[in-house]
C-alpha cells in the first residue's frame, strides 16, 4: 500500500516525471488528462510550463520543437478520445456509479460549462482543470457537429500549449534562476487553475442556500 501511494505521489508531480519519465511520459499524460475520464488528477497546466522550462535548461533529452509539437498532438488526440467515448457512452454516462477513477459529478460541471460556453467551452475548458478532462467526452455526449469539434479541439491545444509551453520555454531562457524557485510557480499555478472552480461552486452553494430559504417560506 506504501509502495503505491509513493507511485501515485509520483504521478501527480511534475518535475519527478520530467526528470525521470522523460518526453513520452508527458506526452502520455497529456493524452490522458484531456480526453480519459480517469485522467482529471494529472499534471495538466504546470507540467506544460516545467517541460518548456526543462528544455530551456537542458534537463531534458529533447528540444523544445519536439515537446511543444508532441505535447500538441497528444492534447488533440486526447480530446478525439474524450469525444469518442462520451459519443459511445452518451447519456447513459451520467447514470454511471461514482468510482475511484470516475465522480458523475464531474460530468455535470462540464455539461454546466458547456451550456454556458458551448463550443467554445472546448477552448476555454483547456485552462481548467477537470473542464479540460470532461468538456470533450461531454461534447461527444450531446454529439457536437465533428466539423466544429475538430476546430474546437486543434485550437484549443495550440492556445494552451503555445501559451504554457513556450512560456516556460522563454522564462527559462532569459532567466535561469527562476527553476530555483519553480515550487512557488507550481503553487501559483495550481492556484489561478482551480480559482473558476472554486468560485463556480461558491455560486452554487449561494444558489441552493437562496433556494432552500425560498422553500422554507413557502
Amino acid at each position: 500500500m506504501q509502495d503505491f501511494l509513493v507511485s501515485f505521489q509520483q504521478l501527480l508531480d511534475a518535475e519527478y516525471l520530467l526528470s525521470h519519465g522523460g518526453f513520452y511520459i508527458v506526452c502520455l499524460i497529456v493524452f490522458a488528462e484531456t480526453g480519459l475520464f480517469f485522467g482529471f488528477f494529472l499534471p495538466g497546466d504546470y507540467l506544460l510550463f516545467l517541460a518548456g522550462l526543462f528544455c530551456a535548461l537542458n534537463k531534458i533529452d529533447v528540444g523544445i520543437t519536439t515537446m511543444y509539437f508532441g505535447i500538441l498532438g497528444a492534447g488533440i488526440l486526447g480530446n478525439f478520445a474524450g469525444y469518442w467515448f462520451g459519443h459511445r457512452t452518451g447519456p447513459m454516462l451520467f447514470k454511471r456509479k461514482d468510482s475511484l477513477i470516475f465522480k458523475r459529478k464531474y460530468v455535470v460541471m462540464a455539461e454546466e460549462f458547456y451550456q454556458k460556453y458551448g463550443g467554445t467551452a472546448l477552448v476555454i475548458g483547456r485552462f481548467v482543470p477537470i473542464i479540460r478532462t470532461f468538456a470533450p467526452i461531454f461534447a461527444g455526449v450531446v454529439k457536437l457537429d465533428f466539423k466544429k469539434f475538430v476546430l474546437y479541439n486543434v485550437l484549443g491545444a495550440f492556445i494552451w500549449v503555445s501559451v504554457l509551453t513556450l512560456s516556460g520555454y522563454y522564462l527559462g531562457e532569459l532567466f535561469p534562476s527562476i527553476i530555483n524557485y519553480v515550487e512557488y510557480i507550481i503553487v501559483g499555478m495550481i492556484v489561478i487553475a482551480f480559482l473558476p472552480i472554486i468560485i463556480a461552486l461558491i455560486k452554487r452553494w449561494i444558489k441552493g442556500q437562496k433556494e432552500k430559504k425560498k422553500q422554507n417560506k413557502q
